[in-house]
């Protein structure tokens, strides 16, 4: 398949930025063909490694369904949104993904995405004590793994004005 370009590429940011920003979020909504074939999209806990992107979730749910049926998803990350009503316009960043989402059976892959998870949203933890959380949660956690296809950022035209003008300076 072949992926659309994003429609304004002046405003586009590097693929390099794009992971710099799934490396820092600490949120985004993963989108699915839910329940009637209507979209799903559901917002999450993440971790990004290695271009894939891991969730956990319980063992069970419309999530979970929509994967068995389809294991194309998409996921999107909000970096800034900043209003800016005197101008009429909002500072945004944000990235979207498109790839591959199934649940990982492997139970090391299993336990590596959960640590991962532990290590960026609680990294003042001890490594043992994250260790333990993720190993028992082993038992009542699934992990989703998606595989990154394609992945596109953007960012307000202001902001892509200002980095061009910055990048003039140097």
């Amino acid at each position: 398949m072949e992926f659309r370009k994003t429609r304004r590429t002046n405003q586009d940011i590097s693929q390099k930025e794009c992971e710099e920003i799934l490396q820092r979020s600490t949120a985004g909504v993963l989108a699915v063909l839910g329940d009637g074939e209507y979209p799903y999209a559901v917002p999450l806990s993440f971790v990004y490694y290695k271009g894939l992107l891991y969730f956990h979730c319980a063992k069970e749910g419309h999530k979970l369904d929509a994967i068995q049926r389809s294991r194309k998803a998409s996921f999107c990350v909000i970096d800034q949104d900043k209003l800016v009503p005197e101008e009429y316009t909002t500072y945004y960043r944000s990235v979207i993904t498109f790839g591959q989402a199934e649940l990982v059976s492997d139970p090391r892959e299993q336990h590596d995405a959960l640590l991962l998870l532990a290590e960026k949203y609680c990294p003042a933890d001890t490594p043992a004590h994250r260790e333990e959380k993720s190993t028992g949660t082993q038992g009542y956690t699934a992990v989703i793994r998606l595989t990154v296809e394609h992945m596109t950022g953007k960012e307000g035209k202001a902001l892509a004005q200002q980095r061009r003008a910055e990048g003039s300076k140097q």
